[in-house]
């Protein structure tokens, strides 16, 4: 979907930004499971007219309405991922436990910036795992990785998890179960992946504190019960 000198432009911005903006400097041992997972910086579209205008790239936003089949999507927010050397496991889990959202019309695109052999740990999903309602209330964790795993394995389903050529991208459902594989190379993995929604989604009210976080960093303006259309989630497509 994207070219090689696409995603040498933005990424070599991206991976800048991810640098400046990290957080996390304790080494490897000393982090748990979530935090040895992969370095997380979120809405890198508000800090940088470059990645901004990556983020707003119609090309995928018209994608995502459509595997949505949408009229059109909104930002939700982005964020990059990128897996060290040596990081570990991103354990089972569905992103939309995270989002205090009225329906499930919600996309990620999961954008490598380098090939992406299964070495450096790329994306894997549970085929057909977005109609799999157990599980749903598990966040990211140990306990994740082990029940989730157990029921797609006692359910049947597949295990999707192959390597990602230059420029490909891949687009997962708000509620499809999906997991990492360790970096076991001597390079990162970098990742930026841009989460859509339907543009006609409104907020619900939060049921866990990791849905009130999202309420209060990815759209402080939202009333419950109302359209999302802040200034932090505008629309980036419309057919």
């Amino acid at each position: 979907m994207l070219d090689p000198t696409t995603l040498e432009h933005y990424g070599r911005v991206i991976t800048a930004e991810v640098r400046r903006l990290n957080t996390m400097h304790l080494p490897l041992e000393q982090r748990n499971t979530y935090s040895k997972a992969f370095l997380q910086v979120m809405n890198l579209w508000t800090k940088n007219d470059t990645v901004k205008e990556f983020c707003f790239g119609r090309k995928l936003a018209r994608m995502a309405a459509e595997l949505l089949g949408v009229r059109g999507v909104r930002m939700y927010h982005d964020q990059a991922l990128y897996k060290e050397p040596g990081g570990g496991i991103t354990p089972w889990h569905a992103d939309q436990y995270y989002w205090p959202l009225s329906n499930a019309n919600t996309v990620t695109a999961w954008i490598p910036l380098q090939a992406t052999p299964l070495e450096l740990g790329p994306l894997a999903f549970a085929v057909g795992s977005h109609k799999f309602e157990a599980g749903r209330e598990l966040g990211i964790s140990d306990e994740s990785e082990k029940e989730i795993s157990r029921s797609m394995r006692e359910h049947n389903y597949p295990l999707h998890e192959t390597p990602y050529e230059l420029g490909e991208v891949s687009f997962h459902y708000g509620w499809t179960f999906h997991r990492a594989g360790r970096n076991v190379s001597d390079r990162p993995r970098a990742v930026m992946t841009i989460i859509y929604m339907d543009e006609d989604m409104r907020l619900a009210a939060p049921k866990n504190k990791n849905q009130q976080n999202d309420w209060d960093t990815w759209m402080p303006d939202a009333k419950i019960d109302e359209p999302i259309a802040t200034p932090l989630n505008p629309l980036i497509y419309r057919s």
